[in-house]
């Protein structure tokens, strides 16, 4: 009868599938003692930048002449960089080569230069957003943990993705978006699955850790109501079009004007003091103030953010002055990110686009918000699951259809040109297996010398 159970207990091979769980609990339970103190870190310190930018911001609004002082606190900042910050130059681009080709890792004071870098271009008025400071916070951090202990490649990749995951999701207080941003982020036409279920816990730790600091995020609200149906959807997708060429166009003024100024000014700490010149003759050009830092909060009562393109006025060429004053700031050199400031631009795009349609401007400065955001991240899941974490579900379908068409007209072009190409967004392009936006940029600069 012994026997009989023995080998009744071979065939179902039980042994087998116990020793398997067992592994599988240890590896959850490992994953979790690295995950959790890792993210919650990383959310401390997001909540520690978010409250400073408020703080400075606020400074700012108080102190009107600290404008004139942003090409002093690029300088100072350019300088630091340029002394101490060699390493870490990359910023986002640096985190996501390591993920795809491990090396020499993330040095740890990424995170000390890029906090202090954001919150001097804020104090003084610089045109630029905090994703980029979030995600460079989450990967150094991830990357000391990393390194503490003593974890292969394999397991560093992963531990590089949560810390994006935990510092997007924390910044932004979307910590689905923040999981699959980190997941898709790193290659167009391919998602990193393996990492699914690390990067959504660390997502939610540090939004947690960050709303247990006190920090709370913007709620938008679209006070219209209408209908989603055939037509709205056609809409979207018409106005998704301009959405994903305006992301191509923000990306490209970016790193066209990055460059120029790089080949005409070779010594760093200079280029942010051309930078600062330019932006304050630019509030004297458009007569504002309301296209400095952030765009979440305003210095008078009328100003104009991003709250604003949700009511029911027109702005109609916002979305352009913020793009202009955004590039300038972050071509030469400040310190900060790209994704707020595509948020304020795609809502004014949207905005404005809104009457030409006949769509309440609520519902496209909606859909603006993060579809641009797509576009220019090429990152088109993420930003629908953003926007169904900040508006709802009820406008998921529009927001989702806009999202990919942005995506699809943006073209092999974006933000982060360390992104590699795993599924052409069109067949026939010519790029190499895995190349690189930067890659396929010089390859089309290559073709233009070339054609007759």
């Amino acid at each position: 009868m012994r026997a009989t159970f023995r080998n009744l207990f071979d065939d179902l091979n039980v042994a087998a599938f116990v020793r398997n769980r067992h592994g599988h609990a240890v590896s959850v339970l490992r994953w979790a003692l690295i995950l959790v103190p890792m993210a919650a870190t990383v959310g401390t310190l997001c909540a520690a930048f978010l409250w400073s930018l408020d703080a400075v911001t606020r400074v700012r609004f108080a102190a009107p002449w600290l404008l004139y002082l942003l090409p002093v606190g690029g300088f100072a900042v350019g300088l630091l960089y340029h002394l101490s910050g060699r390493s870490v130059e990359g910023g986002n681009n640096l985190i996501v080569e390591q993920i795809h080709e491990p090396g020499g890792g993330v040095p740890l004071r990424m995170a000390p230069l890029i906090f202090f870098g954001t919150v001097v271009t804020h104090l003084f008025g610089g045109s630029a957003g905090r994703e980029g400071t979030a995600v460079q916070l989450g990967g150094s951090i991830a990357s000391g943990f990393g390194r503490a202990l003593k974890l292969d490649a394999e397991n560093t990749q992963v531990l590089l993705m949560t810390g994006i995951a935990a510092g997007f999701g924390a910044v932004f207080g979307t910590p689905i978006a923040g999981a699959v941003f980190a997941l898709e982020v790193l290659a167009i036409g391919r998602v990193e699955y393996r990492a699914l279920v690390p990067c959504l816990v660390a997502a939610l730790v540090g939004d947690w850790t960050c709303l247990a600091w006190g920090i709370h995020h913007g709620v938008y609200r679209i006070d219209a109501v209408v209908p989603v149906d055939a037509l709205l959807v056609a809409k979207a997708g018409i106005a998704g079009v301009a959405f994903g060429l305006v992301g191509l166009a923000f990306a490209e003024a970016n790193h066209a004007l990055g460059g120029w100024l790089k080949r005409i000014v070779p010594y760093g700490p200079l280029r942010p003091v051309i930078g600062g010149v330019a932006v304050i003759a630019l509030v004297y050009l458009v007569g504002t103030r309301d296209y400095l830092g952030l765009g979440t909060l305003a210095a008078t009562p009328g100003g104009l953010t991003i709250f604003s393109f949700f009511g029911p006025d027109t702005h109609p060429w916002s979305w352009a002055l913020k793009l202009l004053f955004t590039v300038v700031t972050l071509s030469s050199g400040f310190k900060g990110g790209e994704v707020t400031p595509l948020f304020f631009i795609g809502a004014a795009l949207g905005n404005a686009l809104a009457p030409m349609f006949g769509v309440p401007t609520g519902v496209f400065a909606a859909i603006g918000f993060v579809a641009l955001f797509a576009g220019a991240a090429n990152t088109p899941l993420a930003c629908t699951f953003m926007g169904i974490e900040l508006f709802g579900a009820a406008y998921a379908v529009p927001i989702a259809v806009a999202c990919f068409v942005a995506y699809l007209c943006s073209g092999h072009t974006g933000i982060y040109l360390s992104q590699r190409v795993a599924v052409p967004k069109v067949p026939g392009g010519g790029l190499a297996p895995n190349a690189t936006l930067r890659d396929a940029r010089t390859d089309r600069a290559a073709r233009r010398r070339t054609r007759p």
